[in-house]
């Protein structure tokens, strides 16, 4: 979340901006007249695009009459484009607001205007609303250094070859069944197939066309393979001291990866959060209730945020419970679900989940370790 601030509304420009592939629309306001402004950058560079914009933000400024050096306010939903855009208004002294455009309320008409004017000029007075303290309707994105963003590629290309490679194994694999064939695809399955050891299921060979798929395919899957291998030994070292210093704190504890631990580094602890109920609502791990007149429901969790966090802290929760059994939580886990069934602990997982999650990022900001927790030997 962004922090809250007390802004002047007399003493700034409030900016929208509607970003589409060929064109760019914007509305603004001083917050004196009654009306917007809008206007539309059709330069075909995106660089050259943002530069017009500025200039059109001098421009207006001279116009209204307002300060050089007063207060200017961007607006924009988050998307394909990034925070590129907002790292570059911030270089030129701009305060920016990244919207979660899945945050934003939309009319309930089975038919309802929408055109880049009606959006640009809606994402406008959702900005003035959030100035002026009504943070209840929207949730603002952090924005995060171009380092930071940089180094998650690191975790997320591992991940990518991961399921490459899995998707070449399964397709080798499924391709085969065709024919009978249950081979293993080991190291040494190239070699087999190479030799024409490779056969059908009543002794044959491979038809000429899927043994040449086959090969090809067994190409790329070596490829992924290593990169992968590649991509491993180095890691580690391409992050900077600080980060790795944080992983090693991490996987010091006992169920915990160094995987896991870099993923969580790179993709969730990044952030600075306030409080624990910020951890919470990052990762989408918080409950969803639907309290209106007679009807009391559950609706589970937001699923908000980071889903590849979400998804890798419900897998160390298992973890945890499972090679952490004095501590705590997961204690308290086999506690609630001694007598309960398979669905009841995958309920009571994503409590766990969520608790772990706080109990990490105090771990990593005040050195607190999780109550009953064993760190691996030095």
């Amino acid at each position: 979340m962004q922090p809250t601030q007390r802004t002047d509304r007399k003493a700034g420009l409030d900016i929208s901006l509607e970003l589409a592939g060929s064109s760019w629309k914007f509305a603004l306001t001083d917050g004196i007249r009654p009306n917007p402004a809008v206007a539309r950058l059709d330069d075909e560079h995106r660089w050259e695009r943002l530069q017009h914009f500025l200039q059109q933000v001098r421009y207006w400024r001279g116009k209204w009459h307002l300060p050089a050096d007063c207060a200017v306010r961007v607006i924009y939903e988050a998307g394909q484009d990034g925070f590129w855009i907002a790292r570059a208004l911030q270089a030129e002294g701009i305060e920016v607001f990244v919207v979660d455009p899945a945050s934003i309320p939309v009319a309930r008409h089975a038919r309802r205007a929408k055109t880049d004017r009606l959006d640009a000029l809606r994402l406008l007075e959702i900005l003035r609303r959030w100035l002026r303290g009504e943070r209840s309707e929207v949730r603002m994105v952090q924005i995060p250094s171009e380092a930071a963003e940089a180094q998650r590629l690191l975790s997320r290309e591992r991940g990518l070859l991961q399921k490459e490679i899995g998707q070449h194994r399964d397709r080798m694999r499924k391709r085969l069944l065709l024919y009978g064939c249950s081979e293993q695809l080991d190291g040494h399955f190239v070699n087999r197939l190479a030799g024409g050891e490779v056969r059908c299921a009543n002794g044959g060979r491979l038809p000429e066309e899927l043994w040449h798929w086959l090969m090809r395919e067994a190409e790329r899957l070596a490829l992924a393979q290593k990169q992968l291998r590649g991509l491993e030994k180095t890691l580690l070292q391409q992050l900077p001291e600080a980060v790795q210093r944080r992983v090693s704190d991490l996987a010091r504890l006992g169920a915990v990866g160094w995987v896991g631990a870099m993923r969580l580094v790179l993709e969730l602890f990044w952030r600075d959060f306030a409080n624990r109920r910020q951890v919470g609502a990052c990762v989408g791990l918080v409950p969803q209730p639907y309290d209106s007149g007679n009807s009391h429901t559950d609706q589970g969790i937001s699923k908000q945020g980071n889903r590849r966090v979400r998804a890798l802290l419900i897998e160390m929760a298992w973890f945890w419970v499972r090679y952490q059994p004095r501590s705590e939580l997961a204690q308290w886990f086999a506690k609630r679900t001694a007598a309960g069934s398979g669905r009841g602990k995958r309920i009571a997982i994503v409590a766990v989940a969520r608790r772990l999650a706080i109990a990490l990022w105090r771990y990593l900001r005040d050195g607190v370790v999780p109550a009953g927790a064993q760190l691996k030997a030095a």
